[in-house]
């Protein structure tokens, strides 16, 4: 990385990311499931060798969180540099050519939020997209527009069908798979989804009062429009190693987009990452947590938030 790089990424952090105290490796721990024992940032991008696609399950108001997910994106990059991508459920798949443009410094930024639509916490996020401008990375915008995923807990596949051809290049091919098993249960005991909501895998979440309203047909559209976009960008470009970052609940264990993945290309190797805050760090029994992923990072929950639930 060169001098002008390294300051201009310094620069680009300084100003984007909330002001919470010093952040380092004092605020979280990393226990790898396979090693069995806690484990430093550099096991994991060093497991990137042998695997595809790197899941980041977080809490999306993780003050801790954002910061690890940056950091991961850097040393990913001083490992595999331009043979990178990262891919975001903060994004959807008709804003693409809004992220391109932006990332070649054709548009400006104010013009970049109108139009990408950008989440309320975009701030959180912004150093990762400015991150990959800077090194000339490309950014998958990986999800379903909200329309599409409304429309589906509405009026179910069968309206998704009936769109215009133009329109279903923005979702996952028809018809997609939907949650079942131990995710189907997970989703009916969801209390709220988004960037306004704790997205975590917490089992005593009340459940959601959905009406009519078929939340797993939504939500399935939602985890498989992330992996096929992963899936079909992948497909074009064999060599990248590709960073996805999503809440928690689109990867715990293993499920929602990482079982869709393997629908789409069941080579491709995952290795996921679920990322939170609990009141029992730093005395963590991680017996507790080893089903949620590969590696397990429990961060410090007196850090601030960077928004309230």
């Amino acid at each position: 990385m060169t001098l002008f790089r390294f300051l201009a990424l310094t620069i680009i952090v300084l100003f984007c990311v909330p002001a919470v105290s010093q952040l380092s490796e004092k605020n979280y721990k990393i226990f790898s499931v396979r090693l069995d024992k806690e484990v430093t940032l550099q096991e994991i991008i060093d497991d990137m060798n042998s695997h595809d696609v790197l899941f980041f399950g977080e809490e999306h108001n993780d003050s801790v969180g954002h910061y690890l997910e940056n950091k991961i994106l850097e040393m990913l990059f001083m490992k595999f540099n331009s043979n990178l991508t990262l891919s975001m459920e903060m994004f959807e798949r008709d804003v693409q050519p809004v992220m391109n443009e932006y990332l070649k410094a054709f548009i400006r930024e104010k013009n970049f939020n109108k139009d990408a639509r950008i989440w309320s916490n975009y701030r959180d996020y912004k150093p990762l997209v400015e991150f990959s401008k800077l090194h000339q990375l490309d950014v998958i915008c990986a999800n379903s527009p909200a329309r599409y995923t409304n429309l589906a807990g509405r009026k179910g596949q069968q309206a998704l069908m009936e769109l215009p051809k133009e329109s279903k290049k923005f979702f996952a091919p028809l018809p997609y798979g939907t949650a079942t098993g131990k995710y189907f249960e997970k989703l009916e005991a969801l209390s709220g989804h988004g960037p306004a909501s704790t997205d975590t895998s917490k089992t005593k979440t009340p459940a959601m009062s959905m009406g009519s309203f078929n939340l797993i047909l939504a939500q399935s559209l939602w985890d498989a429009t992330m992996a096929y976009s992963i899936a079909d960008y992948q497909k074009k470009n064999k060599s990248k190693k590709i960073m996805q970052v999503n809440g928690r609940f689109h990867s715990d264990e293993g499920f929602a987009v990482v079982t869709q993945l393997k629908k789409y290309n069941s080579k491709l190797k995952p290795l996921v990452i679920s990322t939170g805050s609990e009141d029992s760090f730093p005395n963590i029994n991680w017996n507790e947590y080893k089903k949620l992923g590969d590696y397990i990072i429990i961060t410090d929950p007196n850090v601030p938030r960077t928004y309230k639930d």
